[in-house]
């Protein structure tokens, strides 16, 4: 059973409908059974006591101090890696030299390394036998175990989804019009806000969401780093996993449905992007 056939005289391709039936059938399913119903266990059960429950859940300090941790790192690895993706961005689209392979290599490095051998790394450099620490220790400052530990954690895994979306979106457009605009006497500054950011904006802005939507969910590396010091350093995934581990599962399902609409939300946020945006290319 072929995908398509082609016309009796050889014309334009067309669909064969049973193989579009299949294949659409088989997404639906697949879909559904992997991804759909899952979120919908959860949020049954998450709301299965009623919602005085729920919120009794959702409410209580070790969830709301654990939100509130999971929003400071979210926002703080977004900032890094916007600012580190344009600048990557830039640098490998706009420039010749030396090893540029190699920082192309370390930006994917993320996704080719597991996230907990990302935590065992920020523990072997910054914890207690890694080579940092006597001079973390001597200036008072405290990486692993700690929040600025999450944070870097987070980072390190939502490091290329900024860069990895402008890079390809720069390299199409090229560089006449920043020429020009150089030729006519703008600035970097200038050239960059004026000519550059106005045709890569709607990139950033999905690059931005994929980069939010990981560092919430974000679970293996900040495991590692985190020491489960419940109250501080514990972020809504790890929390989750504690109220599992203590067999509270209403409560590990109500505050995991936190995380469920908020990447609803994402999700949506992402739809009205991709929308406005071919709308502005159209």
């Amino acid at each position: 059973m072929g995908a398509g056939t082609r016309g009796a005289s050889g014309g334009a391709w067309r669909p064969n409908p049973v193989a579009r039936t299949v294949l659409i059938v088989l997404s639906l399913a697949f879909a559904f059974l992997m991804l759909v119903m899952p979120l919908l266990v959860v949020v049954s059960q998450a709301f299965g006591a009623g919602w005085e429950a729920f919120w009794r859940a959702v409410s209580d300090s070790f969830t709301v101090k654990a939100a509130k941790l999971t929003a400071i790192t979210t926002v703080t690895a977004v900032a890094a890696n916007t600012a580190f993706g344009l600048a990557a961005a830039w640098a490998l689209t706009r420039y010749r030299y030396r090893g540029q392979g190699l920082l192309t290599t370390v930006i994917d490095l993320p996704f080719a390394i597991s996230p907990i051998i990302a935590g065992l790394i920020f523990i072997l450099t910054y914890g207690r036998l890694g080579w940092a620490y006597p001079f973390l220790e001597a200036h008072g400052l405290k990486i692993v175990f700690a929040v600025p530990g999450l944070v870097m954690a987070t980072v390190f895994v939502t490091i290329p989804f900024v860069a990895r979306e402008l890079i390809p979106v720069l390299a199409a457009r090229g560089t006449d019009e920043e020429q020009a605009a150089v030729l006519m006497g703008a600035g970097f500054l200038r050239t960059f806000a004026l000519v550059t950011l106005p045709h890569v904006k709607w990139a950033l802005v999905y690059s931005v969401i994929l980069c939010a939507a990981r560092a919430m969910g974000e679970f293996g590396a900040v495991s590692v780093v985190s020491g489960h010091l419940r109250g501080k350093t514990n972020t809504l995934p790890l929390h989750i996993e504690i109220l599992y581990n203590e067999h509270h599962y209403r409560e590990a399902f109500a505050v995991s449905a936190i995380l469920v609409i908020a990447s609803v939300l994402v999700l949506a946020a992402r739809s009205v992007v991709e929308t406005v945006s071919r709308r502005e290319v159209r």
